[in-house]
């Protein structure tokens, strides 16, 4: 029999390590890196930047090691890979069961501006340029830094932002407005 058609199905299914082995090391790699991800500043603003990929991308070769020490069957990665999603679950339900985790998961939003003052403490914690920031505001159509009543940045690291102009009317005057203005 030639040996290109042998198929070894022990290695192929069989763990090569502990079970519980893995579910250690996927377990304490997965907190780690979240614990180091949850401490790091949201410096690109909501989007996903260069250093981010690259940030990712090495974690995620780094934790393959850890995790695994070489891992070889397919039983094994299915492991390792509900333990990260057995843990990515957990925290969500008790970030939604317990509001105080929920603060450790996602952080309140940070002020940013008010009534047109950049408060630069805020903006030199999470690395953020005032050009940055103005641009983010030229992206939703504000033009001057006095039009901005509130701006946050949120958990996801996108920028919330309240104009002056939002708190004098109220969407649903603007809906009627526009519907009595109809020929």
């Amino acid at each position: 029999m030639d040996t290109w058609f042998f198929i070894d199905w022990q290695a192929i299914f069989v763990p090569s390590i502990s079970v519980l082995e893995l579910i250690i090391r996927g377990s304490l790699v997965y907190l780690a890196l979240f614990s180091v991800l949850r401490l790091l500043p949201s410096r690109q603003l909501g989007t996903l930047g260069i250093t981010d990929l690259l940030v990712v991308v090495l974690f995620a070769e780094a934790a393959q090691n850890a995790m695994a020490s070489n891992y070889t069957s397919i039983t094994e990665g299915a492991i390792l890979v509900g333990t990260v999603i057995f843990w990515s679950y957990l925290l969500n339900w008790l970030g939604y069961k317990l509001p105080q985790f929920q603060r450790f998961l996602n952080p309140p939003p940070l002020l940013l501006v008010k009534n047109g003052q950049i408060i630069y403490r805020h903006l030199e914690r999470e690395l953020i340029t005032e050009d940055e920031l103005m641009s983010k505001f030229r992206q939703q159509s504000i033009e001057f830094l006095d039009d901005v009543k509130l701006a946050y940045m949120e958990a996801d690291g996108s920028i919330s932002v309240i104009t002056s102009e939002s708190k004098n009317s109220s969407p649903v005057k603007q809906e009627a407005k526009s519907k009595s203005d109809l020929p």
